[in-house]
């Protein structure tokens, strides 16, 4: 089978490889649909942690079952799965947070992901389709960790929510606000993501961070309170220290964007407010079944998130484009037949 391998950073190769084959508790997937995130532009410019070189990348992915033993899935079944490998014994794993398993590995992170024809793929780790076409399976994860983001910060009916970042990650993140009954406020300094936000789901209130003077926007939006919730999803650091700043006093600040440095802040301002911080690691299985749930229902409409399409072959040429900002990638999609 045809490969693709980042063999360091800013480089890719394609690479012959024998397909795998089936072992008991594991599935093998012919992939069909591959989006890319931002884990696998931070290890295309060496600027991901926990990673190393080479690596095949890919974790959002969508596919049919080639071979499984996985009880209630069959042949031919149209499949995602959850790309986060747990050891299942360990503390986190006993207490239901498999997420962040001491000993976690993450497909196309820690071990090699899913820019393949076939993927072998733990069986526990398959997710009904249930009737969700390829783009929108691909697409479950990424909604996920803004899913479980929002779950995270336990986001009440009414309360003002202000998510850091309007990329992937971060309108994930303002869907699952929004239908948990938050009141999303989306800060990013890029107009044409403010505008998606906007235009296409239906975010009412937008702040420039370049443009605009954001803590007064804020006041303004939230009548003088400030959100009770912050979710970062840039991964930036001066992002991430700058926004505790915007944070209501009582207010819980949630990490879901990662980057390599330490972040800091006032520890006067932050123990005034009696605030929450807290990361926000991948996501579980309800997480999965929530995005799905909240597909079927029509609650989030995935496709409008794919602004470009390439086939398997193409991704070498392609994929460094996607990291300019003009050129208003949102979600790019890898078909396979």
């Amino acid at each position: 089978m045809e490969i693709l391998v980042c063999t360091t950073p800013g480089s890719f190769s394609y690479e012959q490889a024998d397909a795998p084959v089936a072992t008991p508790g594991h599935s093998i997937l012919k992939i069909k649909r591959i989006g890319i995130c931002g884990t696998d532009l931070h290890a295309f410019e060496g600027t991901q942690p926990f990673f190393n070189y080479p690596r095949i990348l890919g974790h959002e992915l969508a596919g049919e079952i080639v071979e499984t033993d996985a009880p209630g899935f069959v042949k031919g079944e149209a499949v995602t799965f959850v790309p986060y490998f747990n050891c299942g014994k360990c503390v986190a794993c006993r207490n239901g947070k498999p997420n962040c398993c001491t000993t976690l590995k993450v497909s196309g992170v820690h071990i090699d992901g899913g820019m393949v024809e076939y993927l072998s793929v733990p069986s526990y780790s398959l997710v009904h389709g249930d009737g969700l076409s390829f783009d929108e399976l691909a697409l479950v994860e990424p909604l996920a960790i803004g899913a479980h983001g929002v779950r995270r910060a336990d986001v009440r009916k009414d309360e003002f929510v202000l998510v850091v970042g309007a990329g992937p990650i971060g309108l994930g993140a303002m869907e699952f606000a929004r239908i948990a009954g938050g009141k999303v406020i989306a800060l990013d300094i890029n107009d044409q993501r403010l505008a998606f936000c906007r235009d296409r789901i239906g975010v009412e209130h937008t702040i420039n961070g370049l443009t605009e003077k954001v803590t007064e926007r804020l006041a303004e939006i939230t009548n003088g309170d400030m959100p009770t919730t912050v979710i970062d999803a840039t991964g930036n650091l001066r992002a991430i220290n700058t926004a505790f700043a915007y944070l209501a006093h009582g207010g819980k600040y949630v990490l879901v964007g990662l980057q390599k440095g330490e972040i800091a802040f006032s520890h006067p301002e932050f123990h005034k407010r009696e605030a929450t911080l807290m990361s926000s690691r991948n996501a579980t299985r309800a997480d999965f079944e929530h995005v799905i749930h909240s597909m079927k229902n029509g609650l989030v409409d995935p496709k409008t998130y794919i602004t470009h399409r390439v086939a398997f072959g193409q991704v070498k040429d392609e994929f460094e484009s996607w990291l300019d900002p003009a050129n208003g990638v949102i979600k790019a999609m890898v078909e396979l037949d």
